[in-house]
């Protein structure tokens, strides 16, 4: 810490990214450059490092939110896919070129694909550019990697050790990881932001810090007792906790363990660096920079265009991209781990994070120039293409805006294989126990059919109120299609095709649930007279109690999007903080002045903060200098940070005024 401390502050200084000041650090007191090393246990360090990349990652699931889903809508899942596939292609075959193993090729792809999301925010923080288009197109691109590198990491844990892919296997692991995600998504946000919230009464920072590491540490294990790895458990966590009101307090709680655990994973990763190794492979060094570096331009600028972006903002975004981090480190770190990589693969991982992150900054700053070659060498017809395909699609989306039932049925079908995902989840869970020594379950008498017997009425009376429901949404959902497709002069042909369609849609959707709850529930299906007796009498159950568990659902289905339409509160509120000694809903905000705020070249006096919102400002940070209680002639420039006292109503006002 001491070392990494220094190098930190030099890094600052000489305004370079400070995660490469970290991994300088464990160089420097690594094995492979003092003569006599200042580490005695790596051992110990990399257990340390294990609690760094759960807390980088819930770090990352709080950034990350299903709000921000549904504002960066398709365009994000069109681009992110596109560039980490062609990114891993290239990848992998850069290892053929080289002639490293499979694995190694693997690994490498895995290692070009993703962005780094600590590097770019920070980078366009530093910038002032957060707010600007192309900003919220890398963000949005950045969630989707982020979705694909915990897929990516989760399948490569669950691959064997071995030079090659076995198909079924992975198809299995990506069936597990599919029930995981949306039993662990949806259980949490019915149960995390609830929970929170009363937790929060207490108003004790202390009593909300450790329910919520308690939250990230029990959700890392379950993903390891699962045989995925404490990456996923941390990201679902933090991605779950960032739709609760108390997001940006447990952000804040958080920030100084997750700084310290994250600088000693960064200085783990240094420990591994063998500068004889980065010498012998300096080529494949830089051919792999260079890759990344226009690899990644190119495939997030085609990306973008493809999704409808105009040819100004898909460059900068391709630009801001063209680096690799974290997330990299931590595939090659499991490389490492497993021992399917080779030991060389690691420290180029790193070298080539290094270089092109330095080159973030130059990139992002010199996008102008770059856009402006492109104007003068670009063909004129194929400029005259790209104009015409980007009017092309934003009509598309108009288009696709104003279709309310297609809209509808996508929007049932999404629901629908929610709802099947969640039936499998239980049976899978069932037979999870089917597999333990529990007491009680192996001491059932013999009438009851035996523990399989139990454990499927359990799993088949649990689902009932999810299959009720989606039976419901399948039978609204053929009615739908059934009004839109047919169009028959004739009235009475009309209403008998639109009968026939409805029917056959829906007899065919419930023949493949049923088939579907029976493929899950194979493990444990009872004789076929016990099962035909029990599957009467989950018949049975259903029919009488079917509004009971329409309700339940009706409930919860209610509660999540009231989760997930609640409004977010506002990033800047991140460091409010109730004062001692005066009323609880008294607080301070912080309010961070950008290039579009309203309030820039007015006087305090001018902008009629208090009169019209009721909050004072009273005090300004300017340039690294505060002014306490600034005078009403004060005028507010951009970059100025504002610290406002009132209550809750009148900081929100005054965020809206001032912003």
């Amino acid at each position: 810490m001491i070392v990494a401390g220094v190098v930190t502050v030099l890094f600052r200084k000489l305004h370079q990214p400070v995660v490469l000041g970290y991994i300088l650090a464990g160089l420097i007191i690594g094995p492979h450059l003092l003569p006599k090393p200042l580490i005695t246990s790596e051992e110990s360090i990399h257990t340390l490092a294990e609690l760094g990349v759960v807390f980088l990652l819930f770090a990352l699931g709080l950034e990350f939110n299903f709000r921000k889903i549904r504002k960066i809508g398709i365009t994000a899942f069109i681009v992110a896919p596109l560039e980490t596939a062609l990114m891993f292609l290239l990848g992998y075959q850069i290892g053929q070129w080289f002639g490293w193993t499979t694995m190694d090729c693997v690994y490498l792809g895995g290692i070009m694909m993703i962005s780094s999301t600590t590097i770019i925010s920070k980078t366009l923080a530093e910038m002032k550019k957060s707010n600007e288009e192309f900003a919220g197109v890398i963000f949005g691109i950045l969630i989707a990697e982020d979705i694909i590198a915990i897929l990516l990491i989760a399948s490569l844990s669950g691959v064997g050790i071995g030079d090659g892919f076995q198909w079924s296997g992975i198809m299995e692991i990506i069936l597990r990881l599919s029930v995981f995600l949306v039993m662990a998504v949806v259980v949490g946000l019915l149960v995390v932001p609830r929970l929170l919230r009363m937790i929060s009464r207490f108003r004790n920072d202390e009593t909300l810090l450790i329910a919520a590491l308690g939250l990230l540490f029990g959700m890392a294990m379950l993903a390891v007792e699962l045989k995925f790895s404490v990456a996923l458990g941390a990201f679902i966590i933090g991605a779950v906790i960032a739709e609760s009101d108390e997001i940006h307090k447990i952000d804040r709680l958080t920030v100084p363990l997750r700084d310290m655990f994250s600088a000693v994973f960064f200085v783990a990763i240094g420990l591994l660096i063998e500068p004889k190794l980065l010498v012998e492979f300096a080529v494949p060094i830089l051919v792999i920079t260079a890759a990344v570096v226009f690899g990644k331009i190119t495939a997030c600028s085609f990306g973008c265009f493809v999704a409808g972006y105009d040819r100004r903002v898909a460059i900068q975004s391709g630009l801001g991209l063209s680096q690799i981090g974290e997330f990299s480190f931590i595939i090659a770190a499991l490389g490492v781990s497993l021992n399917v990589t080779s030991h060389f693969l690691y420290p180029i991982a790193v070298a080539v994070s290094a270089l092109t992150s330095m080159m973030t900054p130059y990139l992002i700053r010199h996008s102008g120039p770059v856009i402006q070659l492109y104007h003068r060498l670009a063909p004129q017809l194929l400029m005259n293409y790209q104009d015409d395909y980007t009017a092309w699609i934003a009509q598309l989306r108009a288009t696709r805006r104003r279709s309310v039932p297609s809209r509808l049925i996508r929007t049932m079908i999404l629901q629908m294989t929610i709802n099947i995902t969640l039936v499998a989840g239980i049976f899978l869970l069932a037979i999870f126990f089917s597999g333990r020594e529990v007491d009680w379950l192996l001491e059932l008498p013999a009438w009851s059919g035996g523990k399989n017997a139990v454990l499927w009425v359990a799993a088949m009376l649990l689902s009932l109120p999810i299959l009720i429901a989606t039976l419901r949404k399948l039978q609204a959902m053929s009615m739908m299609i059934s009004e839109l497709t047919v169009r028959f002069q004739a009235e009475r042909q009309r209403v008998a095709m639109r009968a026939m369609v409805s029917n056959t849609i829906l007899f065919t959707g419930i023949i493949v649930i049923g088939l579907f709850i029976l493929l899950f529930s194979s493990a444990l299906l009872p004789p076929t007279k016990l099962l035909f007796v029990l599957g009467l009498l989950a018949l049975v159950v259903a029919v009488l109690l079917k509004t009971f568990f329409i309700r339940i659902y009706s409930r919860a289905q209610v509660a999540i999007r009231e989760t997930l339409a609640r409004e977010a509160p506002h990033p800047q509120h991140e460091h409010l903080r109730a004062l001692p000694g005066l009323p609880d809903d008294v607080e301070l905000m912080s309010v961070h002045l950008n290039g579009q705020a309203v309030g820039l070249g007015k006087t305090i006096l001018q902008t009629e903060l208090r009169a019209r919102t009721g909050a004072s400002i009273v005090a300004l940070k300017r340039e690294g200098k505060s002014l306490v209680n600034p005078p009403p002639a004060t005028t507010l420039l951009e970059g100025d940070e504002l610290l406002v006292l009132g209550g809750p109503a009148q900081l929100e006002g005054a965020r809206k005024l001032l912003e």
